[in-house]
């Protein structure tokens, strides 16, 4: 039973929280991925054809030794943030400036750090951060790549190529950006950091995400072929067990 805070939105005081977590499990797994990587594995997982039990996700997304029981509070945000994900890519949008639409929680670093006075950006090249959205792209990548099956091509060639073309939109945005930066997606007093192409692949993606939701919600989950065992030869043992021949037992 949800409470009426399990239903709010998530804010940013939220989405703090859940990277003060996750700053923790880096602690001891420097391989822990910040959560702009774990919105977009969620948003994947949202998209997947087959719904992924959480017992076999989370080891996938921060290692063997997560344990959600340590973590409830992590685990109810991240259960917040499913449902909400989830009605925004079913609502019937048109544009993704609608209130309802998915809006993924992604950083731009780059612009983040030109908002930093000059003597506070230490002498990394800025080229170097993760673009726009860079992040969320390959945390959606790597649900895709964990589990091939439930990803597989369909048959349907008018669905084959509409994975296909939301598979590419996403992975052009897991590139980094090398385009002339027009906006700073930070604050709009530092200066650009984010390039026209950029934005117009950050729509695209978002859209694919729209189509593969439907996409896998259209066909359903995969239907498993069941194979009937070969039938046991007549003097081979019984497979009930019972150590007569098959002509002996349920052959006869």
């Amino acid at each position: 039973m949800t409470s009426p805070a399990d239903e709010a939105p998530l804010g940013a005081d939220d989405f703090d929280a859940q990277d003060a977590v996750l700053d923790q499990l880096r602690e001891r797994d420097e391989l822990t991925p910040d959560w702009e990587f774990c919105e977009g594995f969620l948003a994947a997982l949202v998209c997947c054809r087959r719904a992924i039990e959480p017992d076999e996700y989370w080891p996938v997304l921060l290692g063997e030794a997560f344990q959600p029981m340590a973590q409830m509070e992590f685990v109810w945000r991240w259960r917040r943030r499913w449902r909400e994900v989830a009605e925004a890519l079913d609502a019937d949008v048109e544009t993704l400036e609608d209130e309802r639409a998915y809006q993924p929680e992604v950083l731009d670093v780059r612009g983040a750090m030109l908002a930093l006075p000059q003597d506070e950006r230490g002498d990394g090249d800025i080229a170097q951060l993760p673009s726009f959205a860079e992040a969320w792209a390959h945390g959606f990548l790597h649900a895709v790549h964990n589990w091939p099956e439930d990803w597989a091509t369909p048959r349907d060639r008018d669905g084959a190529q509409m994975l296909q073309e939301a598979l590419e939109a996403i992975e052009r945005l897991a590139r980094p950006d090398t385009g002339a930066p027009v906006l700073n997606m930070h604050t709009e007093e530092a200066a650009p950091s984010v390039s026209e192409a950029r934005l117009d692949a950050f729509g695209e993606a978002i859209w694919g995400v729209y189509d593969l939701r439907q996409l896998w919600k259209s066909l359903g989950p995969r239907v498993q072929t069941v194979r009937k065992p070969p039938e046991p030869g007549r003097n081979d043992p019984c497979p009930c067990g019972s150590g007569k021949k098959y002509k002996k037992c349920h052959g006869a």
